[in-house]
């Protein structure tokens, strides 16, 4: 009953605050759009949201583990577990603003998805062919400097272990020759799974950011995925 009540205003409370920045990030896009082309600075103030989100519960704490800017300082496609809903929030608390993947269907949720558009993600069908091919729209921000962001599994985990991975953002980055940034969650999964939506009144989340890898020294696509799996997969186990 306790964890139910507190997981109802806990909502409400999220709830008020994405209502609040929506205002906030609409303002941010409405001044700076004509100049901003990746919508940085709208962008950005999602992580003063994300903050105020992973701080409504006194029983939650965070770790964040190897954030060091020096990893992005090449063109950098960052690639993350997918665990729970808290996992965009986690990863905004990073110290860089990155160019995130979404579904499609996220972009029709209102407000929600209005912001989403406003900080300028971008939009993909899983179940679209084209949806690779409109990968290279990551291309400009990352080489200006602002790591993409992609969940490689494409979807949240039912079991909170790590599943297989597609290949778009592995193509991606032999293609351009960008680096590889994992970062590993933990936590997500254990407080709010999949298709939940009661929270847990405490938890440790765990960030952990491993090291940057050029793909270019495996000799295949399917070799370099499943290198970066392998990583991930591990540094999971061992949080």
């Amino acid at each position: 009953m306790m964890k139910t009540i507190s997981s109802i205003i806990i909502w409400i409370y999220w709830a008020v605050c994405i209502i609040s920045f929506f205002v906030i990030v609409s303002v941010l896009y409405l001044l700076t759009f004509p100049f901003d082309r990746f919508h940085t600075i709208s962008n950005r103030s999602l992580k003063g949201l994300a903050w105020i989100m992973m701080k409504a519960n006194p029983g939650w704490s965070i770790a964040i583990r190897g954030a060091d800017l020096l990893k992005i300082s090449q063109p950098t496609i960052v690639v993350s577990n997918h665990q729970s809903f808290l996992d965009l929030p986690l990863l905004y608390m990073l110290p860089w603003t990155m160019k995130w993947v979404a579904k499609r269907s996220m972009f029709r949720i209102p407000i929600f998805g209005w912001m989403i558009f406003m900080t300028g993600q971008l939009p993909i069908d899983r179940r679209s062919m084209r949806s690779a091919k409109k990968l290279d729209a990551l291309v400009a921000p990352v080489k200006a400097g602002i790591p993409a962001m992609i969940f490689p599994e494409g979807t949240r985990t039912r079991t909170g272990e790590i599943q297989e991975f597609k290949n778009g953002a592995f193509k991606l980055a032999r293609k351009y020759n960008f680096n590889i940034l994992p970062v590993v969650l933990k936590g997500g999964h254990e407080a709010m799974p999949r298709g939940a939506w009661r929270v847990a009144r405490k938890q440790r989340f765990v960030i952990s950011v491993l090291d940057p890898v050029d793909l270019q020294q495996f000799k295949s696509l399917t070799e370099s995925k499943d290198a970066v799996f392998s990583l991930m997969k591990e540094e999971l186990e061992s949080l």
